[in-house]
């Protein structure tokens, strides 16, 4: 027979026992996001149960939006909260050069520099055998389409100068070039097996003003 007292301890035990489970859930979800280990999960978890329940509110909610609002610009395929990207809506950018990139970060990077007005192309990756990714995997076709209508005069590859990165810079000099469109490659001061994302502003900027022919 279970007394009044009993029952309350149980009650308390599965509750602890919930907890526990929502912040185990918590903490396998940070752990899932890259650059997240588990002492990192841990730190943010903490964090968020300290703060009140506004703040994770506003942090939830931000998620939510950023999944509902933005999306990948039809054209070059950057990020986009309108039809599309800033980048491509604004009229004062040069038509005549598009910057041809592995991942929309990237594109946020090369804009820290100031040193570049031209447009952008986001492949959506580079080719990596290992990985199973080719070029059928990639925004390449849609990057030969942009190049048929004779405005572009100038395509600049900054892929990170990694081996798969040089290996789809060589890919695309050799579909591109047969069509008259000048192909150029970021200068060295870049580190070999660098990403674009760490770069520092200066040396990524002196990288796009003396970038050399493929």
């Amino acid at each position: 027979m279970a007394y009044p007292q009993d029952a309350g301890a149980a009650e308390a035990d599965a509750l602890e026992a919930g907890d526990r489970r929502a912040l185990q859930r918590l903490l396998d979800e940070l752990g899932r996001l890259p650059g997240i280990g588990p002492k990192s999960a841990q730190r943010i978890a903490y964090h968020l149960l300290s703060a009140d329940v506004e703040e994770a509110r506003r942090l939830a909610e931000a998620i939510v939006d950023v999944k509902r609002l933005v999306h990948f610009c039809p054209v070059c395929f950057s990020y986009a909260t309108g039809d599309v990207c800033d980048v491509c809506a604004s009229p004062v950018r040069d038509r005549s050069k598009v910057c041809v990139v592995g991942e929309p970060r990237d594109v946020s990077a090369i804009e820290r520099t100031e040193r570049y007005d031209g447009l952008y192309h986001v492949l959506g990756g580079v080719i990596s055998p290992r990985d199973g990714v080719g070029p059928d995997d990639l925004h390449v076709r849609e990057l030969l389409k942009r190049l048929g209508s004779g405005e572009v005069l100038e395509v600049i590859v900054a892929t990170n100068p990694d081996v798969e990165g040089e290996a789809t810079a060589s890919y695309l000099a050799r579909l591109i070039k047969p069509l008259g469109v000048e192909v150029t490659r970021l200068a060295s001061g870049l580190p070999v097996g660098g990403e674009l994302e760490y770069a520092d502003e200066v040396t990524l900027g002196r990288a796009i003003e003396a970038r050399t022919s493929l």
